[in-house]
């Protein structure tokens, strides 16, 4: 017998999937502990193996945000930035877009350049475009380089030549060079060989200044679970939606920066709906992502550390990170996002969250500023008694005072009216991400579904949808801990690129796939290995391009290029085309446990029917609604307004919204979408 387990570590919640061999399921959810997430790991699988023995364990796999934090709170390790001659100052002069609050504050100072101009070195040497060699490496400029670099005490480099990736052998022979003395390099060659300099030189950079600590953590994490009795390998789920050997993670830490909102994307598409919008609420952030025929869009390059702009991230305003990631927009409105007044006495809600520690208000852990989760439980849509499972308890009272103390009293309006107006405000700011992925990339987010999990989702989601005519919510089984279900579905992956003008497309795509074979340990022609194979094309003369899946007749990729060009612009262009990079995505299919059987587990509690007030403004305010948990809406569906309580979640029917379970054990919720 084998136990699968799948882990997500939130901003507030750590949460916990084990199904064995026969799809049978339990989950646990425990407060994030961010002085070592390894801590609330542990206590979170130990509660949902309960008596399962832990040797029985075949794979561990992990989503995990610890890369992002270290460069939102610059954690990473100290990094020295070598450079051809000329090129040293791009990093610190670096690029700044101004998002909407700063774009008129005369005394606006731009962030801090992932690595101080003191610490930005260039060497004599330059190569080509076409990889032809201008200028012969000076060595001994880079063995002096090496000494200084010592002498300040730094253990991380990112070396990063001019068009390495049309001929890295510069790159090599510095990394060989200061190897010797720096325990820590890493070079754009074997990062990320793609043309831009610039991004290839911050994604190099952000590789060096997370991977320590990335590593480090793993190190820990396995310790701590063989301390438990867990001896099965760590996988770590990347940006892109496929998952890693903790050994691999370690070292191409960057591809990991997106991790855990990844794993959430994967257990939307996986519903069964072909175009759906997955919408992730947790604690701290909503995340949502748009999916057309069952797969998410990918973007290879993103921000990291920008700020937002009306739900996305704006160019420019963080660090640019060249590697695949789904297409995501996130917005700092979770369950834990604080409620204020601004100073012309406006309410906010968010970006601040209360996260674990303090928490909300009610969870009376010394908080006691008004979060989304006191305005929800203010509201009568949460039970105090079955929050999280039933293993933390809200105080209401405390709630309660929160939002009559900073809210209600300041504003002048009743509570139900203060609470109600923070809960509008987080709808707000979440459909602002759903209109990132939708209506800005020229979606019409009408024809979707709309699939809702995370501890808070399926509370918001209903609203949220009708913003924008959707009809249909998806709340799958374990909505609450939608994000560790998604990591059970994830195959082992490694992505490869370079970009090579004037190539033999043949040669190069076999090179990827060898080098992408050579990080998962497999053969390219192995049982169960398939490689995908794609490039990036665009119109002779342009700057930019797009990616598509590759076909050996040039009149077919440019067939596919033009269709590409036409979604996602409107336009119908053609004209001469040229390839500018080469990409490869690597699977190794893994065995996957069984899907739960439905009316099994926690997601399927006793039947039963309750009833209590919740405020529904439709309805005229506090009305006494039915509350049931899914065993019941099983036993023919019912009409809004009501409230259907999960074992990790809580959905609300809103009035003119009707709820039914479908075969799958999912509740659908069906609105008139306005």
């Amino acid at each position: 017998m084998s136990y699968t387990i799948g882990v997500d570590v939130g901003g507030t919640f750590t949460d916990a999937v084990v199904r064995g061999p026969g799809g049978e399921t339990a989950v646990a959810k425990c407060l994030s502990t961010h002085g070592d997430p390894a801590d609330g790991i542990v206590t979170a699988v130990t509660a949902a193996l309960g008596r399962t023995d832990p040797a029985a364990v075949t794979r561990v796999v992990h989503a995990t945000t610890l890369a992002t934090n270290a460069v939102l709170e610059r954690r990473g390790a100290r990094v020295a930035y070598v450079t051809t001659g000329g090129f040293r100052s791009a990093i610190p002069l670096g690029r700044y877009a101004r998002v909407e609050e700063d774009r008129y504050d005369l005394r606006f100072d731009p962030p801090a350049p992932p690595v101080a101009a003191e610490d930005c070195f260039e060497v004599p040497e330059r190569v080509g475009s076409r990889g032809e060699v201008l200028r012969p490496l000076d060595e001994e400029a880079v063995v002096r380089i090496g000494e200084e670099i010592v002498r300040r005490g730094v253990t991380a480099v990112a070396v990063c030549l001019l068009h390495s990736y049309a001929n890295p052998r510069h790159e090599r022979r510095v990394a060989e060079i200061l190897g010797a003395v720096v325990p820590n390099v890493v070079i754009s060659s074997e990062v990320w060989p793609e043309l831009r300099e610039y991004e290839r030189a911050t994604t190099t950079i952000m590789s060096a200044y997370v991977g320590p600590v990335m590593a480090g953590y793993l190190r820990r994490l396995t310790a701590r679970l063989a301390g438990i009795g867990i001896t099965a390998p760590v996988h770590v789920m990347d940006s892109g939606g496929g998952v890693m050997s903790a050994e691999l993670a370690a070292r191409r830490a960057v591809a990991t920066i997106e991790s855990g909102p990844a794993a959430g994307v994967l257990a939307a598409a996986a519903t069964g709906h072909p175009d759906v919008i997955s919408f992730d609420m947790g604690g701290t952030t909503a995340k949502t992502c748009a999916i057309r025929n069952g797969r998410p869009e990918i973007t290879h390059e993103f921000h990291v550390g920008g700020k937002g702009s009306f739900g996305g991230r704006r160019a420019g305003t963080g660090v640019p990170v060249k590697t695949p990631a789904i297409d995501l927009a996130e917005v700092g409105a979770g369950g834990g996002s604080v409620a204020w007044l601004d100073p012309a006495g406006a309410l906010r809600v968010g970006p601040r969250s209360a996260g674990s520690e303090p928490g909300p208000a009610c969870y009376g852990l010394g908080g006691d500023e008004p979060t989304v989760t006191d305005a929800d439980l203010v509201l009568g849509y949460l039970d105090p008694a079955s929050f999280a499972a039933g293993t933390m308890p809200l105080s209401r009272d405390l709630a309660v005072k929160a939002v009559d103390r900073h809210l209600a009293g300041p504003l002048g309006v009743s509570r139900a009216e203060a609470a109600y107006a923070v809960h509008e405000i987080a709808n707000a700011s979440m459909a602002s991400a759903v209109h990132v992925v939708t209506v800005q990339r020229g979606i019409n987010p009408a024809g979707f579904a709309m699939v809702a999990f995370g501890g808070a989702g399926p509370m918001h989601a209903a609203r949220v949808a009708s913003r924008f005519g959707i009809s249909t919510v998806v709340v799958p089984a374990h909505c609450g801990v939608g994000s560790a279900v998604g990591l059970l579905s994830g195959d082992l992956s490694t992505d490869r690129v370079l970009s090579a003008l004037d190539a033999d497309p043949g040669q190069v795509f076999a090179s990827l796939a060898e080098a992408a074979a050579r990080d998962l340990g497999v053969r390219p022609d192995s049982p169960g290995v398939s490689v995908a194979r794609s490039a990036d094309v665009r119109f002779a003369g342009q700057a930019h391009e797009l990616t598509v899946p590759w076909a050996d007749s040039p009149d077919e990729l440019a067939g596919r290029f033009f269709a590409r060009y036409r979604q996602v612009y409107g336009i119908a262009q053609e004209g001469p085309t040229e390839v500018v990079s080469y990409r490869v995505r690597l699977t190794q299919a893994v065995r996957r446990p069984p899907a739960e059987p439905v009316g099994t587990g926690s997601a399927s509690p006793r039947a039963r029917t309750a009833r209590r007030a919740a405020y529904f403004p439709e309805a005229g305010g506090y009305v006494p609604v039915p509350v049931l948990t899914r065993a019941s809406v099983a036993a023919g569906g019912l009409t809004g307004p009501a409230i259907v309580e999960d074992a990790e979640s809580t959905i609300v029917v809103p009035p003119g919204w009707a709820a039914r379970l479908d075969g799958s054990g999912a509740v659908i919720l069906t609105g008139t979408g306005t």
